[in-house]
């Protein structure tokens, strides 16, 4: 499957961290869009087509493990992939929503290879 026309949605609160990932993603050939928030998210993706949304977890207003939630609730056909520093998360049984899940780090090729074989299934 080809990139293009593959549109990424970047959910991200450290506006650093979301502009690093959303500059990594369109070097990859993606349509990449970025939100600060949970909210700014869901109202993005209730009115747009979304191939993938990357999460972060901890957020102020809504965590990403409830927006990933409130997403698979759309019933909309969009890949969630859950970026945290944080590693305990990926026990915690609400992560079920997202079809991956990786740590947070500086070397985004991990993050990068995950989003191709998401975009590829």
């Amino acid at each position: 499957m080809k990139k293009e026309g593959k549109h990424i949605l970047v959910v991200e609160d450290e506006e650093p961290v979301r502009m690093l990932i959303k500059e990594e993603l369109e070097d990859e050939g993606y349509k990449v869009s970025a939100v600060k928030n949970g909210k700014e998210a869901l109202g993005f993706i209730s009115s747009q087509d979304v191939d993938l949304v990357t999460l972060d977890i901890e957020m102020p207003d809504m965590n990403g493990l409830e927006v990933a939630g409130k997403i698979r609730e759309m019933k909309k056909p969009i890949k969630i992939l859950i970026l945290t520093a944080y590693s305990h998360y990926k026990s915690d049984l609400s992560s079920w929503a997202a079809d991956d899940y990786i740590v947070k780090s500086s070397d985004m090729s991990e993050m990068k290879k995950k989003v191709k074989e998401l975009l590829e299934d």
